[in-house]
């Protein structure tokens, strides 16, 4: 196996992933080349697992069920195009150690992982890993608790790396290399590599990729004096992936991620504009008349209409997709996210800043950040605990075939 994705380890001794099978003997020969889930136990004093490894390996090989249930952990590996699981298994031999960058890349994330924890983990454990989930994509520094209630609500997007982490980011390290006075085409190229470096430290899920491409688009767009046209910079980076990755067009997370960045542009920003032009304060005032408290609350009106747009067009989306991938309705949705948003994104921002400062041995700012980071976190928390409160904000739902209908009818009315 030559080892692509490592999941965190629920007990010792144990490691789990996804992997390449490079070589099987008969009569698993036809495995060879074809992606495979493993769940094996490591040797006795044997070091983590890191990506691009060789290893040797023996157990029980099982096909992943061809329809599994919506929302199952086999419906994930479905969704990555694995066919087959080696489980009840272990480790036999390392055959080829992993290459130095990514032995680089996961001596990074225990790095990161620690700067994040700094002046938190000792008095709010809970925050200190909520935060490492949200800026690393490390869900299961989630406890249950925390789990559930963000499961539940349909907000567990807060915490995969997607396009508000990477846009944000994104656009931190733009600012930083803007206040070292560099040309424009070198903050590109160094934007571009420290922005790629993060990705692959969290691993390189398919969701931050994607928003990866999708900002890298963006910015040469802007770089090359081109219009910055967000909808051709999303099918640029759209046609970019399936041209690697030709089946994640059927994966629940890329048509989400494409569905509402798309609404967003197509829906959110055309109806937001509308409604500003439709409702504005002061119409009879000239604009150079204007006090300071009348652009203030005229800059409010804006902003919270764009909000609203961008929140209704994610609504729309998130509601049918929620229920399709996730088998839960989220109506409570829309005015949820028109809080969380911002507070996430400001999370993140904080996050980085830390990451940022530790980095640079100033470790005084990364728990100043990290302090301010869980603050938001535990807003973010209370806030979509009122949430579910609110009776029909968040409950199961699935959509049901013509047969389905039949059946479950058929036998409503034989039990009538």
């Amino acid at each position: 196996l030559k080892i692509e994705r490592v999941f965190a380890a629920e007990t010792d001794g144990k490691t789990s992933g996804l992997a390449v099978v490079t070589q099987a003997s008969a009569p698993l020969r036809e495995l060879a080349g074809q992606r495979i889930y493993f769940s094996l136990a490591l040797q006795r004093d044997a070091s983590e697992l890191v990506r691009s490894t060789v290893i040797a390996a023996r157990g029980i090989v099982q096909a992943v069920p061809r329809r599994p249930a919506p929302g199952s952990f086999d419906d994930y590996l479905a969704s990555q195009a694995v066919n087959f699981e080696l489980i009840r298994g272990r480790v036999l031999d390392e055959k080829r150690p992993a290459l130095a960058y990514y032995r680089f890349c996961a001596a990074m994330q225990k790095k990161f992982m620690a700067i994040l924890a700094a002046g938190i983990m000792e008095k709010k454990p809970e925050l200190a890993g909520a935060l490492r989930a949200m800026m690393l994509s490390q869900k299961h520094e989630l406890n249950r608790e925390q789990e559930e209630l963000f499961m539940h609500s349909g907000t567990m997007h807060l915490f995969a790396i997607s396009g508000l982490h990477i846009g944000v980011i994104a656009a931190g390290l733009q600012a930083v290399l803007a206040l070292l006075r560099l040309p424009s085409w070198l903050r590109f190229v160094f934007g571009t590599a420290a922005l790629w470096l993060f990705v692959d430290i969290t691993g390189a899920s398919s969701s931050a990729v994607r928003a990866f491409s999708m900002v890298i688009f963006l910015q040469a767009a802007f770089l090359l004096r081109r219009p910055g046209n967000p909808l051709a910079a999303l099918a640029a980076s759209a046609f970019a992936v399936l041209l690697v990755a030709p089946l994640q067009l059927f994966t629940a997370s890329f048509q989400m991620s494409y569905g509402i960045v798309g609404a967003l542009l197509l829906l959110g920003l055309p109806l937001s504009e509308t409604w500003q032009a439709k409702w504005k304060f002061f119409r009879n005032l000239p604009e150079i008349s204007w006090t300071r408290w009348q652009r203030a609350l005229d800059f409010l009106r804006r902003e919270t209409l764009l909000a609203l747009g961008l929140g209704v067009a994610t609504a729309l989306v998130s509601a049918v997709t929620s229920i399709a991938f996730f088998q839960i309705f989220t109506p409570g949705a829309l005015v949820a996210n028109l809080a969380l948003i911002p507070l996430a994104s400001l999370a993140v921002m904080a996050g980085f800043v830390s990451l940022l400062s530790g980095l640079l041995g100033l470790t005084f700012i990364s728990v100043l950040c990290n302090h301010a980071a869980a603050v938001l976190l535990a807003t973010i928390q209370s806030l979509i605990d009122l949430c579910t409160q609110v009776p029909g904000a968040f409950f199961p739902a699935s959509f049901s075939s013509r047969s389905e209908e039949r059946r479950v009818g058929k036998e409503c009315r034989s039990r009538w």
